[in-house]
């Protein structure tokens, strides 16, 4: 609990409870509920992440993906990170395909449901390839960099049967097919759009004992 002093200058009870918390991926998995073996999370928001729960110590000898503990006490996670995912497709939207932004103002919608309309791929480009087929590319390209980070958690063993996606680019219809077609699992989404802050209100909530712990919380 906080202490006088401290409650004192900032006008919050001593009743206050202090509960270390995660960070931002630890902190979404558990409010998506990645806390038992065979689960795991894809997030693209500005960066893109692969994240897999582990009951048991798994390391990459090559370095390539990230094992950390996770916020479930004697369990880990291991992550793999592409640094320009939902990133990547705002730079298109902001540089080259800007005029999508005024087509959405005008009809009401967010950019993003108007570019998921189109397709491409930045190879073999010819005169009649426009602007929609190489924002279809960005979108392909970061999915396939995910998919790169998810056969190197299958390489170590890590199995996978459960996928949820959030963050962004896990709101897109689109971007969740292709994860699906290439993960070649299903790809869920949730309920609740903010998965990190829903995750610390729960770890929160376990620190406070209103919950038993954190898997029990999570299932509840």
């Amino acid at each position: 609990h906080i202490n006088d002093e401290f409650a004192k200058l900032s006008g919050l009870s001593t009743d206050t409870v202090v509960v270390g918390g995660a960070g931002d991926n630890a902190a979404a998995a558990i409010g998506t509920g990645i806390v038992k073996d065979g689960k795991a999370f894809t997030t693209i928001g500005t960066s893109g992440v692969v994240f897999a729960h582990t009951d048991k110590l798994s390391i990459d000898p090559k370095g390539r993906v990230h094992t950390f503990c996770c916020a479930v006490p004697g369990c880990w996670h291991v992550m793999g990170v592409t640094l320009a995912a939902g990133l990547s497709l705002k730079w298109f939207r902001d540089n080259i395909a800007d005029n999508y932004k005024a087509k959405a103002e005008e009809l009401g919608k967010d950019p993003y449901v108007l570019m998921n309309e189109a397709r491409g791929v930045f190879f073999g480009l010819s005169a009649i390839h426009t602007k929609e087929n190489m924002m279809r590319a960005v979108m392909e390209g970061v999915a396939y960099s995910l998919s790169d980070c998810y056969d190197i958690l299958k390489e170590m063993g890590v199995t996978v049967d459960e996928m949820m996606a959030c963050g962004g680019g896990g709101k897109s219809p689109v971007w969740r097919q292709m994860l699906a077609d290439m993960f070649e699992c299903e790809v869920k989404t949730l309920t609740s759009e903010e998965g990190p802050a829903l995750g610390v209100a729960i770890l929160a909530g376990v620190g406070a004992g209103i919950f038993k712990d954190v898997v029990s919380a999570c299932d509840e």
